[in-house]
Parts: structure tokens; sequence; C-alpha cells
């Protein structure tokens, strides 16, 4: 085996040959991109918590719930009658969570009302001493 350096060549090869070979760099960058990806979710730092499991439970209707509907305007809605003002709300609650069992309050908020109106109602609840309260929505469409 023999090697021939200088321009000896007879076969027309004495052109230099200046092009980088970038094959090795791509595949270097390619190795190092994929280690990245994979590590890079595990390093990540997350508060541990746990996360709440979707559950869509139909609503069972007993004649003992309470349905207390908001309109968009803050009205509020003891099943099907109107109540005037929260502190009539509270002492109506209040009755109903003394007795045993104790029924569930479903709220129904109208999807264009105030937040503040919902959760004057849902405080309300918890100044009663209601134990069991439920929010209502309608189940997105099938599609």
């Amino acid at each position: 085996m023999s090697m021939q350096i200088g321009p000896g060549t007879s076969d027309g090869d004495d052109e230099l040959n200046a092009s980088i070979n970038t094959t090795p760099l791509v595949d270097i960058m390619l190795v190092l991109l994929i280690i990245f990806l994979i590590t890079i979710p595990v390093v990540t730092p997350t508060a541990p918590v746990t996360l709440p499991q979707e559950k869509n439970q139909p609503t069972q209707t007993k004649p003992e719930n309470i349905t207390i509907s908001v309109d968009r305007d803050g009205g509020i809605y003891w099943n099907d009658r109107r109540v005037p003002d929260l502190q009539l709300l509270l002492e109506k609650m209040k009755v109903e969570a003394v007795k045993e069992p104790q029924p569930e309050v479903h709220i129904r908020g109208d999807e264009r009302v105030r937040y503040e109106s919902v959760g004057e109602v849902v405080v309300t609840c918890q100044r009663a001493g209601i134990v069991k309260v439920a929010f209502i929505t309608e189940p997105p469409p099938k599609g």
C-alpha cells in the first residue's frame, strides 16, 4: 500500500477541495436536540399538586333538594320564587341546615351574571351551615 503526496498524480486531481463536510455536525446537533427534548420536561419544576379528575354526574332531583337560581341581573330565586334579599335567603337556609339529612343546594347561575352575585349565594350557604353545594351547568354540545 502506497501513498503519494504532492503534485505527482497523473489523473488530473490537482484541484484543492475546500468544502466542509457538515454531515457529522448535523448528526451531533440532532442528537443534542433529542437529548434536550427528553430532559427538559423532567427538569422543569412544578408544584406538587393532585389535579382533579373530570366527573360528569347527572343531577338526581330529590324533593328535598333546594335549587337556587341567579338571573343575569343578580336576582335570586328559591326554587321558582324570588327572594328579595340575602338576609331572607340566609334565614331560609338556616331552617334547612338543621334538617336531617341536610338537603343539597344546587346553584344555577346565568352565564352572563356577575361572579359577585353567585359568590354571595355561596357565602350565604356557608354562613347558614349548608354542607353540600353544587353548581348546575349545561353540558357542552356533542360533536
